[in-house]
C-alpha cells in the first residue's frame, strides 16, 4: 500500500472506477486506517490513504515513521451499489453524509492531494479552520492549491481543508509564493 492510493490492476468483470463512481469518505475505528486500506485494496477497490513522515521521540531513541494524515478517514472509489463490500470490513464505521446520505468527496481535492504527495510537498495534519483569508499558491510544489494563510510566530503556514471530513493540512510556504483569491 503507498501514500500515492494507486489502483491495483484488476481482473476482467471486476469494479474498474466507471464514471458513476465517486470518491468516499470512510470512517474507521481510530489506529484502523492503514488495515482497512489494504482490505479495500484487496477487494479490488481503488483506496487513498494518504501518509506523511513524522519523527517520533522516546527516551532512548528517534525514529521517523509514517503517519496517516486523516486520522479515523480512509478515501474509497467506488460506485454507491458496492458500498455494502466496504461496510462490511472490519473496523469500517460507515461512509461520511450529509442528511443521512453518502456525499461525495471532490475528485479534483483527491488528486490534488495525490500530486502533491507524490511531488514530496512536506503535509501534516493542522486544526480545521472555517475563518481566515483564502489564498492560492502561485509556484513551488503546491501552485494552483487554494486555502487558508495562517500565522505561526515568525512563519507562514498554508492551511489545505477538505470540508466534507472538516480536515486541513498544514505547510510552511514562503509568503511571496501566495495571492488573494
Amino acid at each position: 500500500m503507498s501514500s500515492t492510493g494507486s489502483a491495483p490492476s484488476l481482473p476482467e468483470g471486476a469494479f474498474s472506477g466507471a464514471p458513476e463512481s465517486g470518491w468516499y469518505a470512510l470512517y474507521t475505528y481510530p489506529r484502523h486506517e492503514k488495515r482497512i486500506a489494504e482490505q479495500i485494496e484487496n477487494r479490488r477497490f481503488c483506496c487513498f490513504l494518504p501518509l506523511y513522515r513524522s519523527v517520533r521521540r522516546w527516551k532512548d531513541r528517534r525514529k521517523e515513521i509514517d503517519q496517516v494524515l486523516f486520522p479515523g478517514y480512509v478515501f474509497v472509489q467506488m460506485a454507491l451499489e458496492d458500498k455494502l463490500k466496504v461496510l462490511q470490513l472490519p473496523g469500517v464505521v460507515r461512509l461520511v453524509t450529509s442528511k443521512g446520505r453518502p456525499v461525495p468527496v471532490s475528485a479534483d481535492e483527491i488528486e490534488t492531494l495525490r500530486d502533491r504527495l507524490s511531488r514530496g510537498a512536506k503535509l501534516e495534519p493542522h486544526p480545521y479552520l472555517r475563518t481566515g483569508r483564502r489564498v492560492r499558491v502561485r509556484r513551488g510544489p503546491l501552485e494552483g492549491l487554494e486555502g487558508v494563510i495562517v500565522r505561526r510566530k515568525e512563519s507562514c503556514r498554508f492551511v489545505f481543508s477538505i470540508d466534507l471530513i472538516q480536515r486541513s493540512v498544514a505547510v510552511e510556504i514562503d509568503q511571496a509564493d501566495l495571492e488573494a483569491t
